[in-house]
């Protein structure tokens, strides 16, 4: 089975059957070994009927009881032989199962990590936690049709045989009632695939509302938003939920024949059977070992209608994957050389120049137009950047990357020990780690916490206050100690006081570093080197923070706002 370091392969995503097969491929051997042992278990099921005739022919009505004896020795024996195959064929199936869903997961997290920034522009939230939280599942159980799905069509044949050796009119109805089943399931499963993969969409939908509502809820509620958003959202789920009942009606007919067409089948071939029987055209011990044929058949019958549905639920969740896995990476065509050693960053849009080795400060009434510089500036999307003179988008991405951070305020935090969410894979001692902590002044983060460093931090941070995500994602930032970082609103979560720590040593830990921040509290912009006032996304003024103060009335009503806004919060407390 595929371990977490093993390459999961090159999949095929010319389509969810292909993709299916493709994960049967990938394990030929157990495969096999499943298709065997099912094979095999299902066989030896139907030779008790057989062994039983014989029990019933030769020794229960001629009144031999040695030969009664041998024969329910013999049923006894193989009884106990395939108990031990059906083990076997469990924790062989499971493991296909377990290799195809965890095979799956690697392609998935792998192609998202490998999407990067363009993953949120490609595919929404909730379709990719859909697909890593449902349609995994589904499709890796969608391949138990190599282990009993094999099984059970070796077995009908093996049957089929064998009712031919006592009555060809038998064997007849038992060939033909399969096509029937075919013909009375085949439309609903059909019908089935359609419903589920409209259902599966509407669900992907509805995630990603649930995260969207979870994440801006303070924000709706300040707002007074949060009854409209609540009543999209109860529209939505009211609409999966119709959409549920639709796909759980034709699941169900699909189940209700599952179960009651092989009984029905059971019920006519015992009635030929006794009829044959009557006529003494088949003997008793016959007799019972049609009934014993039949009702081995009962399972593999049925599991022909619910591999259908299984089937079908697969192939809709395999096209999910396989839609997810087609999409392509943002083209990497850079081939320049990036500059030797720190060099200008220049935005010709913005007009925002961003002089190495020193901090500069973005200031705009929309957030919304620094947000797009710093994506400008660290290639998160179309640019024309100018780095050392050179265009940043002809610059290979890995080197970019190496080089210039965006630390976003909301960026996620994974969970982990602390100490593991800061160093974010990089190898860290204790003292890089506590110099990290410190410079974001978020020292009283992990004094409070029971095992310090090593405490663990769950998904986003939900366990730590806004100030303290906040503080945590500033330290992974300068733990990285980029050559260029650009931080989007590093401190709007905080407090003044512990704003003022902040910003005073950042500055100090990126001494001598190029740094942009995106602010409009006072307190950061007084320690920058140079502030880039922008009007409309463009840069009106630059210059001091004290120099702007004076000379630029925009950006005085705007950071005294700030200033009126924190004298306010100070007198609350």
């Amino acid at each position: 089975m595929i371990d977490a370091y093993e390459d999961p392969g090159a999949p095929d995503t010319r389509g969810g059957w292909r993709y299916l097969w493709w994960l049967v491929m990938c394990q030929r051997g157990r495969s096999a070994a499943g298709a065997l042992l099912g094979s095999a278990w299902m066989v030896l099921m139907a030779a008790q009927p057989y062994l039983m005739a014989r029990a019933v022919d030769d020794g229960l009505v001629p009144g031999r009881s040695a030969v009664l004896a041998g024969w329910t020795g013999v049923m006894f024996a193989l009884g106990a032989l395939n108990a031990w195959v059906s083990i076997l064929r469990h924790r062989t199936m499971t493991r296909v199962r377990m290799d195809a869903n965890f095979r799956t997961v690697k392609l998935v997290v792998g192609h998202t990590v490998r999407l990067g920034a363009a993953l949120s522009r490609r595919a929404g939230a909730g379709e990719v936690v859909t697909i890593g939280v449902g349609d995994v599942q589904i499709l890796a159980q969608a391949l138990t049709v190599v282990g009993p799905g094999v099984g059970s069509v070796v077995v009908y044949a093996v049957v089929a045989a064998l009712l031919l050796g006592i009555s060809a009119p038998l064997a007849a109805v038992v060939l033909l009632g399969l096509p029937v089943l075919a013909l009375l399931t085949g439309p609903l499963t059909l019908r089935l695939q359609g419903a589920e993969s409209e259902y599966r969409e509407r669900q992907g939908v509805l995630t990603a509302r649930i995260g969207d509502l979870a994440g801006g809820l303070r924000v709706l509620n300040g707002l007074g938003g949060k009854g409209l958003f609540a009543d999209a959202y109860r529209r939505d789920s009211g609409r999966l939920r119709a959409q549920g009942y639709r796909v759980g009606a034709v699941a169900s007919w699909v189940q209700a024949l599952g179960v009651g067409l092989p009984t029905l089948f059971l019920a006519v071939v015992t009635w030929l059977a006794a009829r044959l029987a009557a006529e003494g055209r088949i003997s008793v011990g016959e007799l019972v070992s049609v009934y014993g044929y039949v009702a081995v058949l009962i399972g593999p019958v049925a599991f022909f209608v619910e591999l259908a549905y299984e089937l079908n639920r697969g192939v809709v969740a395999a096209r999910r994957v396989v839609g997810l896995l087609r999409l392509a990476p943002e083209p990497d065509t850079g081939t320049q050389t990036p500059p030797p050693g720190p060099a200008e960053l220049v935005d010709p849009v913005s007009g925002a120049r961003v002089v190495p080795g020193r901090l500069t400060a973005l200031v705009t009434a929309r957030p919304a137009d620094a947000v797009a510089v710093v994506d400008r500036l660290g290639r998160y999307g179309p640019t024309d950047v100018t780095w050392g003179g050179t265009r940043l988008d002809a610059v290979p991405l890995d080197a970019v990357r190496e080089r210039i951070l965006v630390a976003d305020n909301e960026a996620d935090l994974f969970a982990g020990p602390l100490r593991e969410v800061v160093a974010a894979g990089r190898p860290a001692d204790d003292a890089a780690l506590g110099r990290a902590v410190r410079a974001a002044a978020a020292e009283d983060v992990v004094r409070a916490l029971p095992d310090g460093p090593d405490s663990w931090v769950t998904g986003q941070g939900r366990s730590l206050s806004g100030g303290q995500r906040q503080r945590l994602r500033l330290a992974r930032a300068l733990l990285a100690d980029a050559e260029v970082l650009l931080a989007v609103e590093p401190t709007s979560a905080l407090d003044a006081h512990t704003e003022t720590t902040v910003a005073e040593r950042l500055r100090q830990a990126r001494e001598g570093r190029t740094t942009v921040v995106a602010s409009t509290s006072p307190l950061v912009l007084d320690r920058a080197d140079t502030v880039l006032f922008l009007v409309d996304g463009k840069v009106a003024a630059s210059g001091p923070h004290r120099r702007l103060l004076r000379a630029e009335p925009g950006y005085r009503r705007l950071v005294a706002r700030d200033v009126a806004a924190e004298d306010t919060e100070e007198m609350a407390r």
